[in-house]
């Protein structure tokens, strides 16, 4: 059906137009036909002898071929024009589209064809508008993804070469017997363990981040009390908070929330979420976790009461190597990765992870599809 319609607009109908043009034009040239012999006829005196000499010519002509042919030009001078008048609107659309993809052609995607008709050149119009977004789209895309392969190779250079410089001067010190006694041997060693099991942490990390970014990550999943399991994760943190001196407290509004999920993923995402929110609340006290349902979600919110996120980073938090602080120290054992792991986890199980921070606390929720 659709084929017959492109048929007839851009087969038939030119031509139905041109019929009609033709029959306007004949009968434009039928019209001053007669009127010039009844011109000739009826007022032959009152007529000025140049325009008797014309229609005496063209009266004449008309019964040879030359008149013919006079006769068929004239037509064609008054039929070209009414047909244009006809295809006006669609020349104008084909003209458009022409001028525009040959801008698009030199590299211009921002250009946009101006639909003036709803026909099927208005459709080829707004098609080809379609396909130059969605182009625009993969060169922006394209570039971000540039971009982010370049920053990714500046910071895991930049973090890789910070705990390799620290390992290997403490090695060369080993090396080269720059040690008083055993003590500080043993001091130069752990030293350079400490920053191998970073290193160890950065690499384990940024593999599995990479695992994840590109689906090639499986999950094992079963059904799960988020409840229990968190109630089980804040537990395991009694002695993280007691040397921090914060108060871990739960609030737990359901006695079971259930889920399906793969608990080792999830329990990681916590993890990093309760060790963020010790990091950097530990000057509020307290750090709570909280669960509730909301509709056909459960809903997880790790809170602390530390200083406030700017809200310049709060957009960027949970991308790769990106630090608040604006000091890439890796003392504390981080690789600068996990809230970009949590995000990845939280989205691999449908569910999604956001942040809030203001002036009095920081709120990282995690929702999760109940069954």
């Amino acid at each position: 059906m659709k084929n017959k319609k492109i048929l007839f607009e851009y087969a038939f109908k030119p031509i139905i137009y041109f019929i009609i043009s033709l029959v306007i034009g004949g009968s434009i040239i039928g019209i001053i036909y007669f009127k010039l012999i009844d011109m000739y006829m009826n007022s032959y005196a009152k007529i000025p002898q140049v325009i008797i000499n014309v229609v005496n010519e063209f009266l004449y002509a008309k019964n040879n071929y030359i008149g013919d042919l006079v006769y068929i030009i004239l037509i064609l001078l008054i039929t070209i024009p009414i047909y244009i008048i006809f295809m006006k609107k669609k020349i104008e659309s084909i003209s458009e589209i022409i001028n525009t993809t040959n801008i698009m052609a030199n590299g211009d995607l921002n250009q946009t064809i101006q639909v003036v008709s709803k026909d099927e050149v208005g459709q080829l119009g707004n098609n080809i508008n379609s396909i130059v977004s969605q182009l625009r789209n993969i060169t922006i895309e394209e570039r971000r993804a540039q971009q982010t392969k370049t920053d990714l190779i500046t910071n895991v250079s930049h973090d890789l070469r910070t705990p390799l410089t620290s390992i290997i001067g403490y090695l060369g010190l080993i090396e080269d017997d720059r040690y008083k006694d055993e003590v500080e041997l043993r001091y130069y060693t752990t030293i350079a363990y400490e920053k191998s099991k970073s290193l160890s942490i950065l690499i384990n990390d940024l593999f599995e981040l990479t695992k994840m970014q590109n689906n090639t990550i499986s999950l094992d999943k079963i059904d799960i009390n988020l409840v229990e399991l968190l109630g089980q994760i804040t537990e395991q943190f009694k002695y993280e908070f007691k040397q921090n001196d914060i108060k871990g407290r739960t609030d737990f509004s359901e006695d079971k929330l259930i889920i399906n999920a793969d608990a080792n993923k999830l329990v990681r995402v916590f993890e990093n979420l309760i060790s963020n929110g010790i990091k950097y609340g530990k000057d509020g006290g307290y750090i709570d976790i909280v669960t509730r349902k909301q509709d056909n979600m459960a809903i997880a919110q790790i809170i602390n009461y530390g200083e406030q996120i700017p809200s310049s980073d709060l957009p960027h938090i949970f991308e790769r190597f990106y630090r608040v602080e604006k000091s890439r120290n890796r003392n504390d054992g981080g690789s600068g990765l996990g809230l970009a792991i949590a995000k990845n986890i939280v989205e691999l199980h449908g569910g999604n992870i956001k942040v809030e921070s203001n002036s009095s606390r920081t709120i990282f929720e995690v929702k999760l599809k109940l069954i």
